[in-house]
């Protein structure tokens, strides 16, 4: 095997391998320190790639932190960058594992370890977003352990992930927390580092991972959806205690796991102490020094559950009309539906329209989304266009059998006409290739021949067993044209498409095209569900100002009403810039 050569470096050997990097040990010449190499596996990297090293480097470099691994240098080796790390002579836990299981004792000044570097991160306001048992570093005979890789870290206190297939998410899928999945409808904060390492601390003590599937959408299902087991009824030598508190960082929502790091810390010290005073470990009281070190305004939706119990009936309905093995439906049913959701711009619409992301995902749905915008009425199809075009995009991350089947069905609808598909969304010819002129028509014919295939080609997605979710935003600015499109997806009840349009309707009235055209649909017997938002009542805003405060409704309820509609201001605010 032909070593690596990197100049000023002595490589020993290769001690590790990824799908997109070489992990080396060896030597620095100038002063005969031990370092560990890590170096980009293809010869001709990507800019993202490239991007990531660089912050990984700026980042581990920067941080000098006792438990975090700390870097030397960056450097080029022929197209490509290597990054010297210390060598401290460990190696990491999903190594140890394969060669020995840790007693209580050992498990929990381990995971005390973990629990202290993991805040020493989130103190420079950094989340790791990949905290795994092969990035965790231990050497048992110093007793040093260190968090390492940091290629997707993110120096931001929140980020929006986006819906992406199951292949190409950020993180290592066994290990990511629900809200890093892009289906949860919730932004991804420091949190998220606590569900993986939730799922690290019951690897560690059970053997397993919580969830085991070769499935990846099932296992994102999983994920966000479905509860572990208790680590104790695997492994019973781990005390109930324990358990809880593995169970509580893999809650589904993020408000349900611990606030801080240190908050975990001090509950795993608890324990270990415990242990060696030969006390019941069960009496430790969890979670008595996990506190917020800064304002924390909760995610999750207030007064909005029959909302939410409504959108999700609706979707069920959809996707239920399409399983050909469900039992107990009417045949004669309509398989599309549409929700029409109204209120005042920036009262929760897109927020509520979201919380349809797991069933959509058990499901193994698609949701896509577009917006219409006030300075392009112009432009038709905009919005459609801009959600087909995220769809194609998703379909494009699946296997290659899986986009043959796709590239067979499009074929079979648009036939020699998928010229005219390509030029309003480009990435349809990476699916069924160069595709050849068609003959000029005139305008209404131009136009009527649109039509027909772009209504053709979104059944192509609507007629699977797959649901189709299309989103809509702002349609009081919709254009004629998609109007007219979207009666005509809607006409046609055999087609499994749940179409949920939101609009302000400060502004729209009963002229408005979006209600003629709304009327019109009704009139082909669709179901058309009305979803009407509200402001928060005074109830509700009260949890939601107890929630941030930690504290009971009674105590905030001293605030006036003048006072909770400020907040409420704020908070709607908020939500919106999100």
């Amino acid at each position: 095997m032909v070593m690596l050569a990197i100049s000023g470096f002595s490589v020993n050997s290769k001690i590790h391998e990824s799908y997109n990097s070489l992990v080396y040990r060896g030597i620095r010449q100038q002063d005969n320190r031990p370092v560990v190499l890590k170096i980009l596996k293809s010869a001709y990297p990507t800019p993202e790639l490239l991007s990531r090293y660089k912050q990984e480097f700026e980042i581990t470099h920067k941080l000098q932190l006792a438990g975090i691994i700390k870097s030397y240098s960056l450097e080029k080796y022929q197209n490509t960058l290597a990054i010297a790390f210390e060598d401290f002579g460990g190696e990491s836990l999903k190594i140890l594992m394969d060669k020995r299981r840790f007693t209580i004792e050992e498990f929990l000044k381990i995971a005390i370890k973990i629990s202290a570097a993991l805040g020493e991160i989130h103190g420079a306001n950094i989340i790791h977003k990949d905290i795994n048992t092969s990035n965790i570093v231990f050497n048992p005979a110093s007793e040093e352990l260190k968090i390492i890789d940091f290629g997707i870290s993110s120096v931001l206190s929140k980020e929006s992930p986006i819906i992406c297939n199951p292949n190409i998410l950020e993180g290592t899928l066994a290990y990511i927390s629900p809200e890093q999945t892009g289906r949860m409808n919730r932004l991804v904060d420091y949190r998220t580092d606590f569900y993986s390492l939730g799922v690290t601390f019951y690897e560690l003590l059970t053997q397993q991972l919580p969830f085991q599937t070769s499935d990846a959408m099932e296992l994102v299902y999983f994920h966000i959806a479905k509860q572990a087991i208790a680590p104790e009824k695997i492994n019973q030598t781990i005390p109930k205690k324990l358990g809880e508190l593995i169970i509580k960082l893999l809650s589904k929502n993020a408000d349900d796991r611990y606030k801080s790091a240190y908050g975990i810390e001090k509950d795993l010290e608890s324990i270990l102490k415990n242990l060696s005073d030969k006390i019941n470990i069960n009496n430790a009281v969890l979670g008595r020094f996990d506190v917020y070190d800064k304002l924390h305004i909760s995610q999750k939706l207030y007064g909005r559950e029959s909302e939410i119990q409504t959108l999700i009936s609706v979707y069920n309905r959809v996707a239920d009309s399409l399983d050909i093995n469900a039992t107990k439906i009417d045949n004669s049913q309509s398989k599309s539906e549409m929700v029409l959701v109204s209120g005042y711009s920036g009262i929760g619409k897109t927020a509520l329209v979201r919380e349809i992301y797991q069933p959509i995902t058990k499901s193994r749905g698609y949701f896509i989304s577009g917006k219409f915008d006030q300075l392009q009425r112009h432009i038709p199809y905009s919005s459609l266009i801009q959600a087909l075009r995220s769809l194609i995009q998703q379909l494009l991350t699946e296997s290659s059998e899986t986009i043959a089947s796709w590239r067979e069905k499009i074929l079979a609808v648009v036939g020699q006409q998928g010229k005219i598909i390509i030029d309003v969304i480009n990435e349809v010819e990476l699916i069924i290739g160069s595709q050849p002129d068609v003959v000029i028509l005139e305008s209404t014919e131009s136009q009527n021949r649109f039509n027909i295939l772009f209504y053709n080609f979104i059944s192509v997605f609507t007629t699977s067993k797959q649901p189709l979710v299309i989103f809509l935003d702002d349609l009081q600015w919709a254009d004629s044209a998609s109007l007219k499109l979207i009666k005509q997806l809607m006409a046609n009840t055999e087609n499994g498409l749940l179409l949920i349009v939101a609009y302000r309707d400060s502004e729209v009235n009963a002229a408005h095209p979006l209600m003629l055209t709304i009327d019109e649909i009704k009139q082909t017997g669709t179901i058309v569900n009305h979803i009407y938002l509200t402001p928060l009542d005074l109830n509700n805003t009260s949890q939601l100002i107890a929630d941030t405060f930690n504290c009971t409704t009674q105590k905030a309820k001293p605030l006036n009403q003048s006072q909770i509609a400020a907040l409420q201001i704020v908070f709607c605010a908020n939500k919106k810039m999100n």
